[in-house]
């Protein structure tokens, strides 16, 4: 199961700490997965909205590869969610780009007889570094995650969220991403997804249409030690 594919919500975070205004963004994502482990579509649903005490963001995975006796795709084989509250009071202050995080994780699949994604609490820190203009912006996570059921080492996972908006000048093409790092018993996990987006929709007034893709960087992921590298090409559409 991939996690989210990126956060397209920072962007509108710096918005709306220089607006002062409740903004909403919604997504839906659709990906082929070219990794030779998968060859299978992931939806992604996204949404995030801003508000006078912060900001909440979820997102809903679904991946489509349950296959019958006869070998036939005919259904979802898994489900992976995240929603996160960020708490900012002091949106008026020097200290606006600081906010507190709680945060859920957990999902379940069809595959292998059947598995889950254990229930996951985070609470922590998320700060945001942006250029002048907010075109270019980091966001900082650092958040205590205890799973349920499930022995950790460390209990802790560090995000890095990026957005490069009009990437080398041209408009409408936007490189942003992830990176996250936590423990699962005595390993350390690692997992990203950049992505490249181009608003292709632009040149015929369809604006919300957006072509690209993903390329899914692991490390210990999933049950599977050592390293992986995934390509993905996207569709994403903007309500």
């Amino acid at each position: 199961m991939k996690k989210a594919s990126i956060i397209i919500a920072t962007l509108t975070i710096c918005r709306l700490a220089a607006a002062q205004t409740p903004l909403t963004d919604t997504n839906l994502q659709l990906f082929w997965d070219f990794g030779y482990d998968r060859h299978h579509v992931t939806s992604t649903y996204e949404m995030f909205h801003g508000d006078s005490w912060g900001n909440t963001f979820f997102f809903i995975d679904v991946d489509y590869n349950f296959h019958n006796t006869e070998g036939k795709n005919i259904g979802p084989s898994g489900a992976y969610t995240e929603i996160a509250r960020c708490l900012n009071f002091w949106q008026d202050s020097k200290l606006k780009d600081l906010s507190l995080q709680v945060e859920y994780d957990g999902g379940l699949g069809s595959m292998f007889g059947g598995y889950t994604v254990n229930h996951a609490f985070l609470v922590g820190a998320n700060y945001l570094i942006h250029s002048e203009d907010y075109r270019n912006t980091f966001n900082v996570e650092v958040l205590f995650k205890k799973f349920v059921g499930l022995d950790q080492c460390l209990p802790m996972q560090f995000t890095g969220v990026w957005g490069l908006q009009d990437l080398f000048g041209t408009r409408g093409l936007r490189f942003c991403g992830f990176f996250d790092v936590w423990w699962e018993g005595n390993k350390c996990i690692f997992f990203s997804e950049p992505q490249l987006w181009y608003a292709v929709g632009q040149f015929f007034k369809c604006p919300n249409l957006n072509l690209g893709g993903e390329v899914e960087i692991s490390n210990n992921f999933a049950g599977i030690v050592g390293w992986k590298c995934r390509p993905c090409l996207g569709l994403k559409w903007i309500f």
